[in-house]
């Protein structure tokens, strides 16, 4: 019987090779797009210092490239975390709050 399922879904596992194949390709071409780029800035600069590109033209495609980096992180998830960062308006323990006469009390803590 394990025969018959192996001829069966042959067909099927191959496909799934096939799929893994080409997401394999496409992550590893996704992973060197940030040295691309990169050297494409660094050759977009040379064109600005050699004189060869005008700053307007220069600030397009540097914008182009910066923006194309920052996709290719976040789908990398090398993105920089801003959502992360804490940011403590809600008056927790790391900050001071201020004591009956004005001053900041460490800890927050008030007198009994």
């Amino acid at each position: 019987m394990l025969l018959v399922d192996d001829i069966l879904l042959a067909p099927l596992s191959a496909l799934l090779w096939v799929f893994k194949e080409i997401r394999a390709a496409g992550e590893e071409e996704l992973a060197s797009e940030p040295d691309r780029i990169m050297a494409a800035l660094r050759t977009l600069h040379m064109q600005l210092e050699a004189g060869l590109i005008e700053e307007a033209e220069f600030d397009v495609r540097e914008g182009e490239l910066l923006d194309r980096l920052d996709a290719v992180n976040d789908a990398l998830g090398k993105g920089e975390d801003d959502d992360e960062e804490d940011e403590d308006d809600d008056g927790d323990e790391d900050e001071e709050q201020p004591n009956d006469d004005g001053e900041p009390d460490p800890g927050g803590v008030k007198p009994a």
